[in-house]
């Protein structure tokens, strides 16, 4: 057992964050001691409800429709640049906004996958792993179902992810899409994103990266690791707010080829969609993801969010997210180990993403426990609690009170 960091070294830590001023820069919950689910719903920026309120009153209360032409329909464009620029590393007019994280999925994995069987009629599997997302594995199991594909599944450990000798060994002259997530929802493992996706590449495969847990928290640089396509929710480490529209890159290399397209085909994904013609001709560009109305209410948290991301800088949020959970390691690596709690996320730094996920038979109970004290984690089957420490919005001190808490309910 490691000597158990103080209450006094966690101010000491907020004292020396130079990310500490941000905190107060969210709305904060009454009664709230500790805040651990970041990587399910950020908290919201403070004054988006003032913003929220000049929107109704201004943009929509006043200039009513014109808005439209005067705003809004570029903003599913401009809104993706903000996220491509602040947490993708994508160059402008590869990311749009729209739809849910599910819709998206679903859009860009049947386009890229119709896409490979019209180039190479043998290429007919989608490669993902058992331990996804459960929407991505049923967005698949759905696709592979209406398109007369075949799934072939990696076998990982839920304690950690895919690794690139499992990709290798995955792929073949058959791949069509492999779907992955950057950083697996469940132990935080961050993929090799840039070598798989070269290994996929190699064997004429393409990869659809989910972003949901690694957006505003783990660096992504999409142009740099030559991705294909990346589908993530906003409402994460991105603070958009509940149901907030998701985010698609589709590399621009990809761009208007005639045997990728999206299938839901909606006016504004149209070409001129104001002339009302017969016929859908897609838009040129990224804008061929967009289906329906722009979710424009829903873009205003999201966008007030990413430029504070923006200004704090990724790589800052990064560093300070790997001290987050150090501390969090730390705490808990003192604990006794007739405790009985184990550590389900990965030690090493550079396969560490921003949460953590502790194992005890009894977080089921002990979670509805500490939210009524105010320490807010989450569960996750069988015996999984999450620590979510999003970077901007969540203080050391914080974590050191918010585990203080867990290992009091475990009777320590």
């Amino acid at each position: 057992m490691s000597t158990a960091p103080t209450r006094e070294d966690a101010q000491r830590l907020d004292a020396a964050d130079p990310l500490a001023a941000h905190a107060a820069r969210f709305e904060r919950a009454e009664g709230v001691v500790a805040y651990f689910d970041g990587n399910s719903l950020g908290r919201p920026v403070a004054g988006t409800a003032e913003e929220m309120a000049r929107f109704v009153g201004h943009d929509w209360g006043s200039r009513l429709i014109r808005s439209w032409d005067e705003a809004w329909m570029g903003w599913p464009e401009e809104t993706g640049d903000l996220v491509g620029s602040a947490a993708l590393g994508a160059a402008p007019g590869q990311t749009v906004v729209a739809d849910s994280t599910t819709v998206l999925l679903y859009k860009v994995l049947r386009a890229l996958a119709d896409h490979q069987v019209a180039v190479d009629p043998r290429r007919t599997e989608l490669v993902l792993d058992t331990d996804n997302f459960p929407t991505d594995r049923y967005v698949a199991e759905g696709i592979a179902a209406e398109r007369g594909l075949t799934l072939r599944w990696i076998d990982v450990d839920p304690a950690a992810g895919v690794t690139l000798e499992q990709v290798e060994e995955a792929v073949g002259p058959r791949t069509g899409v492999v779907l992955l997530s950057h950083v697996a929802y469940r132990s935080g493992w961050v993929a090799d994103a840039g070598p798989i996706t070269a290994a996929v590449h190699d064997a004429g495969g393409l990869v659809l990266w989910d972003t949901c847990h690694s957006a505003g928290s783990v660096p992504v640089h999409a142009d740099d690791w030559r991705w294909d396509a990346a589908v993530g929710c906003d409402y994460k480490y991105l603070n958009g707010g509940p149901g907030a529209p998701a985010h698609a890159y589709l590399a621009r290399r990809l761009h208007d080829l005639p045997t990728l397209r999206q299938p839901v085909q909606g006016w504004m994904g149209r070409r001129d969609p104001f002339l009302m013609e017969q016929g859908y001709v897609p838009a040129g560009g990224v804008r061929s993801l967009v289906s329906g109305t722009p979710p424009v209410v829903g873009m205003l948290p999201l966008r007030r969010a990413l430029r504070m991301l923006q200004e704090a800088g990724i790589e800052q949020v990064r560093e300070k997210s790997l001290r987050l959970t150090d501390l969090a390691l730390q705490i808990v690596d003192a604990w006794p180990a007739e405790l009985g709690v184990t550590v389900a996320s990965p030690r090493e730094r550079a396969r560490r993403g921003g949460h953590l996920t502790l194992r005890h038979p009894d977080f089921r109970e002990v979670n509805a426990r500490l939210w009524e004290r105010g320490v807010i984690p989450d569960f996750r089957a069988p015996d999984g609690l999450r620590l979510g420490l999003a970077p901007l919005s969540t203080t050391f001190v914080e974590v050191w009170d918010g585990l203080a808490a867990v290992r009091e309910e475990l009777g320590g």
